[in-house]
């Protein structure tokens, strides 16, 4: 497979950390894409740093834009660049639109497909193989859409380890491996998620006291598919700094993880507090295992619940339009 460009000639001069500025594209993700889909064919400086022209940057924003609709880059390296843009202009007019009908729908993987890559990860976790495991994952993140890789392996992969773990087929340390290696792999998606200044501001974290933070590493990773810049915090945050980041970086939301226990006084208490110090304009959107259990608190201080990460998608769409959530 190459890379389809302009016939013109090329200037090869921009080093990769301006491809990286100008993109939102991270190094290894650029890395990955050349190699696997030969995306673009950069030259080499004397010093073998990759260089590379103004229409291998067009190409690869462009690229990077409409994986943010959810495509895989596997159907969209085979487009030329103004095959790409044709397609990025009416993602963007469908955006402007307000239409969900007109909204790109990803195409989903085989099943057998999603299938082995969840079998490798599997394998590799009962060997303890952390190596082959990290390997199969970053495959994953280069060949799936954003919601298969999010929704159908990893939320699969934790349910299956934590299913075995109950039923003895796995020891604690298998648990631990893997939630190393994902947690490594979920910063990696965060990181490669809308970098430039127009992209809408989301604080993730779990409030104080709520120690599990996958469901949080989850949402992050998913705002970012969607293109939205997003600050992780990570677990246990008492109110008034999640509200602190929420001013300082000018988000538009915050998201909250609640996983355990569904009834807690001091989770309560944070949520309420937080509500209080969040501006009105900034919007209070909480999931996970416990959240159902909250739920009158949430309408009491207006907040949007969640059920799942498919939920949070649409609800992120929504705020990128502007749009008051719906309750």
């Amino acid at each position: 497979m190459t890379a389809r460009s302009s016939s013109k000639p090329q200037t090869h001069h921009h080093p990769m950390r301006v491809v990286m500025r100008r993109t939102g594209l991270s190094a290894d993700l650029l890395r990955a894409w050349e190699r696997r889909y030969e995306v673009v064919r950069p030259s080499r400086s004397e010093s073998g740093r990759r260089l590379y022209s103004d229409a291998d940057i067009e190409r690869l924003g462009l690229l990077y834009r409409a994986t943010l609709a959810g495509r895989g880059i596997g159907q969209l390296a085979r487009l030329s660049t103004s095959e790409l843009a044709v397609l990025v202009r009416r993602d963007a007019e469908a955006e402007r639109s307000g239409d969900g009908a007109q909204r790109p729908q990803p195409v989903a993987p085989p099943a057998d497909h999603l299938a082995d890559y969840l079998g490798d990860c599997l394998r590799a976790i009962e060997r303890l193989d952390a190596v082959s495991l990290e390997a199969s994952l970053r495959r994953a993140v280069v060949a799936l859409p954003a919601e298969a890789l999010l929704d159908g392996l990893v939320v699969s992969l934790l349910e299956r380890v934590g299913t075995r773990w109950r039923e003895g087929a796995l020891r604690p340390v298998h648990g631990h491996l893997a939630s190393a290696v994902l947690r490594r792999v979920l910063d990696r998606v965060i990181e490669t998620g809308a970098s430039v200044a127009a992209a809408p501001s989301l604080v993730v974290a779990t409030p104080a006291g709520q120690l599990h933070e996958f469901g949080a590493m989850l949402a992050a990773a998913t705002a970012a598919a969607e293109g939205w810049r997003v600050t992780y915090l990570g677990a246990s945050l008492p109110a008034e700094d999640i509200a602190a980041a929420a001013a300082q970086t000018r988000a538009r939301a915050v998201a909250l993880s609640i996983v355990y226990p569904a009834s807690d006084p001091a989770v309560g208490h944070e949520l309420r507090r937080l509500g209080t110090l969040l501006p009105k304009d900034v919007t209070l959107v909480v999931g996970g295992a416990a959240s159902t259990g909250y739920r009158p608190l949430l309408e009491e201080i207006d907040a949007a619940p969640v059920g799942d990460l498919a939920g949070f998608r649409s609800q992120l769409r929504v705020l990128r339009r502007g749009r008051k959530l719906t309750r």
